[in-house]
């Protein structure tokens, strides 16, 4: 059989695969430990922190779609940020974007200041400040393509195979736009990783994340670590993802039909000062979008004519954007990364990534677009109207 489609390996991840009831679905182990077949005779799983059977299958899944060699789950998306670190001593470097989300940039940069490793931040699309950043020598070089919130894209190929070429690992933030939209482990990446609370669980019923390696020893690396600091993801939220796994390409499908036409009415607003979306055909790097993504996700953010006063009015008048943290649920989602989902960063880090008062972020749902776009316009004119 020739190379399974994306839809094919969501859909097919764990069916048929109980072989004591021959249940469709696969099952929920919630089992905390489980029985030796006798002295020292271990079986494949033995304590449900190391290895669980719905972890393994939801694990196996996303590998898989990743075109991996193993995945490792978390029992969040920051834990999984957290596991990258563990792959550093205190004499090694790892790069970061200087845009990269708020929680990583605030973990990234304590731990640094713990003496833990050493960081460097900069803007991987400035070419003198990334070889700068590379004669370092790091070990590891994070991406994060797109960035949140401004959607910012890196070429990866091209900055892995300037990483590689100084002995770094590279390892890429997906979390945006889900191994459907962006597989970077084909780009070169060794590492691709996710907040699975976002598109790929896709209904902001759990917590959790995963990352992916290309080879074998890397993630076992990163799966015994993972064990050691026992950061691995339950049972039941790995079942909880895995069903909404199964969704994915379908409605990765919608949120872009959505996203686009959103994208387009925001550009073409008088109160919308600028929109920061690749898919529109005026955005700097919507080429390099076109090149390394397979579409362009239903993230993306704009600045608002009228400054903090107007935000506040659009939070309050917007009925189908629900006002809170994360994203990529079938809901749609508004924020303001300034003093929600970047809070961690200072305010000096924040201007330097370009996350101002008047930014506002939008996570594009599966409701009907004429709606959204509706409701958008209301709470758009109530802004300007202040």
């Amino acid at each position: 059989m020739s190379e399974k489609k994306a839809a094919t390996i969501a859909v097919r991840a764990g069916i048929n695969s109980d072989q004591h009831h021959g249940a469709v679905i696969p099952a929920i182990h919630l089992s905390s430990t489980y029985g030796l077949k006798g002295f020292n005779e271990k079986g494949a799983f033995d304590y449900s922190r190391t290895g669980n059977p719905t972890r393994a299958t939801f694990a196996q899944a996303i590998a898989d779609l990743e075109q991996g060699a193993v995945g490792v789950v978390t029992s969040t998306g920051m834990a999984a940020v957290h596991l990258l670190c563990q792959l550093l001593d205190t004499t090694d470097t790892i790069v970061i974007p200087h845009d990269c989300y708020g929680g990583s940039f605030r973990l990234f940069t304590h731990l640094a200041k713990r003496g833990l490793f050493k960081l460097v931040v900069v803007d991987q699309n400035d070419p003198q400040a990334l070889t700068q950043a590379l004669a370092t020598q790091p070990k590891i070089v994070l991406i994060e393509s797109p960035s949140n919130p401004l959607l910012r894209l890196v070429d990866i190929a091209n900055v892995t195979a300037q990483a590689h070429a100084v002995g770094a690992l590279v390892a890429v933030d997906n979390t945006f736009l889900s191994p459907v939209l962006q597989q970077p482990l084909r780009l070169g990446a060794d590492i691709v990783f996710h907040s699975t609370t976002k598109y790929i669980n896709g209904h902001s019923d759990m917590v959790g994340g995963v990352l992916v390696t290309k080879t074998q020893a890397l993630g076992e690396q990163l799966a015994w670590w993972a064990n050691c600091i026992g950061i691995t993801g339950s049972a039941f939220d790995s079942y909880l993802a895995l069903r909404g796994l199964k969704t994915l390409p379908l409605r990765m499908q919608q949120h872009q039909v959505n996203a686009n036409a959103v994208a387009e009415f925001l550009a073409n607003h008088p109160a919308v000062e600028q929109v920061y979306f690749p898919g529109l055909s005026d955005h700097p790097q919507h080429q390099l979008a076109k090149q390394q993504q397979y579409d362009f996700g239903a993230m993306m953010s704009f600045k608002l004519k009228g400054g903090e006063a107007a935000v506040k009015v659009l939070f309050e008048k917007l009925q189908l954007f629900t006002l809170a943290q994360s994203l990529g649920g079938v809901e749609s989602l508004i924020s303001h990364p300034a003093t929600m989902t970047h809070a961690g960063m200072e305010v000096e880090a924040q201007l330097v990534a370009g996350i101002t008062a008047s930014l506002v972020r939008l996570s594009v749902g599966i409701e009907d677009v004429n709606d959204l776009i509706a409701d958008l316009s209301q709470a758009l004119a109530a802004s300007q109207a202040i």
